[in-house]
């Protein structure tokens, strides 16, 4: 397992622009479509804890894996070094392969998270003091739900490592944003690319609101923009 204390540079915190509270997943997918990179939206939808949460920043990763034993001495080790690890914008992935075993989140955790700056936590398993969670105003999406801790259950295999959620590889420092549609991944290496677009695009489906608010047909509005 990589260190949690020292992860890479590539996998440091994201500085939204001016501007950028206009991104949606829907805008970033559009515009990985527009740049010919089509599946790079989580085949599920993971369901955000509060309704209406939005958090976007550079994916930290950790894979868990099944485990019957743990150090009794130190249980959750690997897990504290990784939290231990986080850096400001950071968007926590928990790659688990859809384990049901457990909840592999909660109260605490999100605290420690909230602490070190952390965007929010995504996971394909299962969170759990979600009401906690919620009243800490963490932006946390989710698979499901189990009151179950993971220990001598589950345990951490390896972080900042590539992992794969939902049908989509996710790498460490890859820009991940997760709202009440899904989430979307985009590729570190074509991010510039990528933001160039959504931000043009967020910019201008405001126009295209107005305009339809105002009464123009659909079809005027279609061809004066190319937006829908």
């Amino acid at each position: 397992m990589s260190s949690a204390s020292t992860p890479s540079t590539n996998s440091s915190g994201f500085t939204p622009h001016p501007g950028d509270e206009r991104l949606t997943t829907a805008i970033l997918s559009d515009s990985c479509d527009e740049s010919g990179l089509r599946n790079q939206v989580l085949n599920q939808r993971l369901a955000p804890i509060t309704p209406g949460s939005r958090a976007i920043g550079r994916a930290r990763t950790v894979r868990f894996a099944p485990a019957l034993e743990s150090d009794l001495d130190d249980p959750y080790k690997e897990s504290i070094d990784f939290i231990d690890g986080i850096a400001a914008g950071q968007m926590i992935v928990i790659a688990t392969a859809e384990n049901n075993d457990s909840g592999f989140w909660g109260e605490l955790f999100s605290a420690a998270a909230m602490g070190a700056k952390a965007s929010g936590v995504i996971t394909d398993g299962n969170l759990r003091d979600t009401d906690k969670i919620a009243a800490l105003g963490f932006p946390a999406f989710s698979r499901s739900r189990r009151p179950i801790d993971f220990r001598a259950r589950m345990r951490v295999i390896a972080s900042d490592v590539v992992v794969e959620l939902g049908g989509v590889l996710i790498a460490p420092g890859d820009l991940v944003m997760a709202d009440d549609d899904g989430v979307v991944v985009v590729p570190q290496a074509r991010e510039d690319e990528i933001l160039t677009r959504a931000r043009a695009r967020a910019a201008n489906e405001s126009t295209v609101l107005a305009e339809l608010l105002a009464g123009d047909s659909l079809r005027t509005v279609w061809e004066r923009h190319g937006i829908l």
